[in-house]
């Protein structure tokens, strides 16, 4: 297919285009940080910066990260104030085909408008939370200069198709709710601040956050201040039928009285609610939404799971739903303020039927992460056919059927689907309970229609479950309840992940989407419609990860492989089984023809569904084997002293020469303002490139001084914004002298010259970004190695034991058995694991080892130590052992040989260093009665001393780093 009749073209256009811009973007030098704005070169610093991700437990992943660069290059560097102008930009050849040109001028089309294509269970809701923040920060930054820059807002409206995703959006937005109340603190927006804002914008967001938010009930009603966040289901927006056109009445014919109420009293109370002022109230306000919204200057809207929102009736005729007419009537008076942004696990809709049958996706798609990519990269659930004989054995008729009576019953092969998916549950069950207890394997059933679902239910408990283990749920469910009982049955429904009941949720249509729960593991889909669409929603719904700790991370790995080469999976661990009828398999093939899903028999239920998996306590009489970590809680007093910093021994900037850094630097603006009592000017400087807007070169040198001060601190602020409250300021009682330092190094050393920032206003060239992020990282580095702590008195010290983690996961054919530590077996790398292997092959059999064991980076989180990089930006670091011998307690780190030399690894070995000597310090009951010493062991040394039959215990003395008084870098156990 040429780039001309791919549907997609929009999307891969853009995607070339972007990743063009964003080639060095994790190292800070891509060219699409000069083509935004400030704010977005921040957000995309703290969002991508390698250095700065790898201070973070999570991040976003390589779809996430697509769509968020796509929407951002589309928005703000294409500057496209409607789709046929995004597609001249991005895929001109697109529009020379068919009837795309025609389409993309539609109305409809003529504001900015995005959809973004992602596979289910890919994290859609934290790319709109990403964005939501970009353009609430950029409006905000553009309001504090005055500008009115009309491609941002502050002004959002996130719309659900139902009352399961409106329910999702708002756990995000407000957090869980838990008896009635919602708590923020358990909201995406708060549980990963340090992924989604900066630390200087959170509190900015967080209270936007908790201001501005409206549910449906109140949009229209509640006061907001300066903007808005408004969460509903789509059809709080349709307005009503229209009113039938009047009557013509006879002359002298009497009245019709139900006209005359009508007239008078246009809102009549309900039979059901009485004269209930909050029903009354709800009418009304339906009809003034649209009213509200649509005088709002600007506005972007989030439409979550946005297939609902087009409906094709014919190939080439689309027919607009209601809520695409509401939509449109919306936008109508916002030009290009009003911003659209879909997001769609299947943005098509199927067009013909049999052979005919095809999709026709959505014009205006910028990205395209689906299913197969999401398999591939491994963020989602494997994929399997659960192939029974008696499944393959099954005749067409699958749907439900009548009794004698006209009554509905199960069709004999559903009860057959129904028990395969029982006993593959039961097996999920057992299998994984043995590796861990707290993880609860569900099965979804998905029924034809809601007369289905009351059967299923009943044929579960004929099979032996109890009620509390079966859950219906269907599209006419909160109706029955009403919203006082619906609000716990909510409540138990998001939060199956974590409860062994229900085993099994029944449902029609009303999971469709929104239900992200990762537990899913069996699907059995009881229906008869054909329609792609459906049968990728349903499986959506099984595909989010389970066992999403690293652990498991290899075996998912081997998982595809073999799935890839044609074979069944050796576990069941993050593999989604779909109990499916023969008739529908052909939906798979494609997959399956591509390695990306596979299949499973009866020879499986032999083999356990963890694979080799295993779960390894710790052994009878551990205490001999443990191992105390001395954590200190409080120094009895302790002072922390600098030497002197010799700035002529800091580093010149050679980077750039000065002659291309004023050519970097232009002109540049003034802003000169006048007070009109005082006649005073006043002003800052704005100059293109720069990092910082400061009024002048005094004000530059106070902001420099934070901001290095800032460096050294948890997290690391970047770009241009410094926060003015940060919780853990470092050297703030040596600001004066720090400064002195700067503008000493500034005036003698910077440039390897003499330097006058005065003269001509050199003093502009120390804004841009280069010499500022010199500055910053080599006075970071100089400050920590000048650091000097001392301590007085008595010290308060709480040890961690080893023993505090009761059990390890692990891959059995991975491991090995040890008798010298506190578990019975201990893991090692399937890939380039063979020096740990052997290290713990030779302290098992070297009696001059006491005890040792490994250290798992997940489970034993609090012995990291934490160092400073080359960079000058903080990180974590875990060694590899832990070994008792007779003469010390040793810190061991194997490397390869070529790895030894690194610069990072040499700044790991000091700072561990000096962790050591701190320790050391310590009374020796603190410390075991031990020395506690660091070894950096490459591997050309442990095959040496090995083959030459000497001692482990020998080789750690003789390996062990030692000092020379200098304890220039600091670290800490975390």
């Amino acid at each position: 297919m040429s780039k001309a009749e791919n549907p997609l073209a929009l999307a891969a256009g853009l995607t070339a285009k972007t990743n063009q811009l964003c080639i060095g973007l994790e190292d800070g030098v891509a060219d699409i940080y000069d083509l935004v704005t400030p704010t977005t070169a921040e957000l995309l610093r703290w969002w991508f910066l390698a250095d700065i991700c790898a201070t973070r437990p999570f991040n976003f992943h390589a779809g996430q990260r697509q769509a968020i660069l796509n929407a951002i290059v589309a928005h703000e560097v294409l500057n496209a104030a409607d789709l046929a102008t995004l597609y001249r930009a991005a895929a001109p050849d697109a529009l020379l085909t068919g009837g795309r040109l025609a389409e993309v001028l539609q109305a409809k089309h003529g504001h900015p408008k995005y959809c973004l294509k992602m596979a289910t269970g890919t994290g859609k809701t934290w790319v709109m939370q990403a964005l939501m923040v970009w353009s609430l920060l950029n409006r905000t930054a553009a309001q504090a200069e005055g500008i009115d820059d009309p491609r941002f807002t502050r002004h959002f409206l996130i719309v659900a198709p139902g009352l399961i995703v409106y329910e999702r959006l708002l756990d995000a937005l407000r957090g869980k709710q838990k008896d009635g109340e919602r708590d923020f603190s358990s909201s995406d927006v708060a549980r990963y601040a340090e992924l989604f804002i900066p630390e200087g914008e959170r509190e900015l967001v967080f209270g936007f956050v908790r201001g501005n938010l409206c549910i449906k009930d109140e949009i229209g009603l509640k006061a907001t201040g300066n903007g808005l966040i408004a969460v509903t289901n789509w059809h709080a927006l349709v307005e009503g039928e229209e009113e039938p056109e009047p009557e013509v009445d006879a002359p002298g014919a009497p009245a019709d009285p139900q006209r005359v109420i009508a007239e008078v009293l246009p809102l009549a109370p309900g039979k059901s609610a009485g004269n209930s002022l909050e029903m009354l109230d709800r009418r009304y306000a339906r009809g003034g939404i649209l009213d509200y919204l649509a005088a709002l200057p600007a506005l972007m809207v989030f439409n979550d799971e946005a297939h609902h929102i087009h409906e094709v009736k014919k190939e080439g005729e689309a027919s607009e739903v209601e809520w695409q007419k509401s939509l449109s009537r919306i936008a109508e008076k916002k030009g290009r303020g009003f911003v659209q942004v879909d997001f769609s696990a299947t943005p098509y809709n199927d067009v013909g039927a049999g052979k005919n049958k095809r999709k026709v996706y959505f014009p205006h798609i910028v990205v395209d992460f689906d299913l197969k990519a999401a398999m591939r990269a491994g963020l989602v659930k494997s994929l399997v056919l659960d192939r029974r004989k008696e499944i393959g054995a099954l005749p067409l008729e699958f749907k439900a059927e009548r009794d004698a009576d006209g009554n509905p019953t199960l069709a004999e092969g559903q009860r057959v689907m129904l028990r395969a998916g029982l006993q593959k549950l039961k097996k999920l069950e057992a299998d994984f309970s043995a590796l861990d207890p707290a993880r609860h394997p569900k099965m979804l059933v998905v029924c034809e229609d809601t007369s289905v679902s009351p059967l299923v239910t009943q044929f579960m408990r004929n099979e032996g479950l109890t009620d509390d283990e079966v859950m219906t749920i269907d599209s006419g469910r909160k109706a029955e309840l009403g919203e006082k009982e619906w609000a716990p049955v909510r409540e138990r429904l998001f939060d199956v992940d974590r409860h062994a009941t229900p085993r099994v949720i029944v449902s029609v249509l009303m999971l469709r989407e929104g239900f992200d729960v990762n537990n899913i593991c069996v699907i059995v889909p009881l229906r008869s419609s054909q329609a792609q669409i459906l049968l990728e929603q349903t499986i959506g719904r099984g595909l989010r990860l389970m066992w999403r700790e690293d652990d498991y991370a290899d075996i998912r790995h081997e998982n595809r492989e073999r799935i890839n080469a044609g074979k069944e999976p050796a576990s069941l661990i993050d593999i989604l089984s779909i109990v499916e009828h023969p008739a529908f398999q052909s939906f798979y093939k494609e997959l399956m023809e591509e390695g990306l899903a596979g299949t499973t028999s009866e020879e499986s239920d032999n083999a356990s569904s963890a694979g080799d998996m295993i779960t390894v306590g710790l052994r009878d009489g551990y205490e001999e084997f443990d191992f105390a970590i001395p954590f200190i809680l409080r120094e009895a007093e302790e002072t922390l002293d600098h030497q002197r910093l010799d700035v002529m021994a800091l580093p010149t900037f050679t980077a750039i020469g000065r002659a291309e850094l004023s050519r970097m630097l232009g002109k540049g603006d003034t802003f000169v303002s006048q007070d009109l009592q005082s006649t005073t000017l006043f002003g800052d400087y704005r100059v293109e490139g720069a990092v910082m807007n400061v009024g002048g070169y005094n004000d530059y040198l106070a902001r420099l001084t934070r901001r290095i001060g800032q460096a050294l601190s948890q997290p690391l602020p970047r770009g241009r914004k410094v926060a003015d409250h940060h919780a853990n300021p470092y050297m703030q009682v040596n600001t004066a002298e720090l400064t002195g330092w700067l503008e000493h190094y500034i005036l003698e050393r910077l440039f390897g010259e003499p330097f006058d920032p005065m003269a001509d206003e050199n003093w502009r060239l120390l804004l841009l970004q280069p010499v500022v992020d010199h500055i910053t990282e080599k006075f970071a580095l100089a400050l920590v190695e000048s650091e000097q702590r001392n301590w007085q008195g008595e010290t308060e010290v709480h040890p961690r034991r080893l023993s505090d983690v009761a059990k390890l996961t692990m891959r059995e054919s991975a491991s090995l058995p040890v008798g010298k530590c506190i578990y019975e077996r201990l893991p090692y790398p399937t890939r380039s694991g063979g020096l740990e292997r052997a290290f713990m092959e030779w302290a098992q059999a070297d009696s001059s080892v006491a005890a040792f064991c490994k250290i798992s980076e997940t489970r034993h989180d609090f012995a990291r130590l934490r160092y400073v990089k080359e960079d000058g930006l903080p990180a974590f670091y875990s060694p590899d052992f832990l070994v008792w011998a007779e003469k010390a307690i040793y810190l061991v780190e194997t490397k390869a040989q070529q790895q030894t030399t690194h610069p990072n690894v040499q700044r790991k070995l000091k700072a561990a260093t000096a962790w050591c000597e701190r320790i050391n310090e310590l009374a020796p009951e603190h410390r075991d009665q031990r020395e506690w010493r660091y070894v950096l062991l490459g591997e050309v040394m442990f095959h040496d001393w090995r083959s030459k039959g000497g001692r482990l215990a020998e080789l750690l003395d003789y390996a062990r780093v030692r000092t020379t008084g200098d304890s220039s870098a600091q670290l800490s156990l975390v």
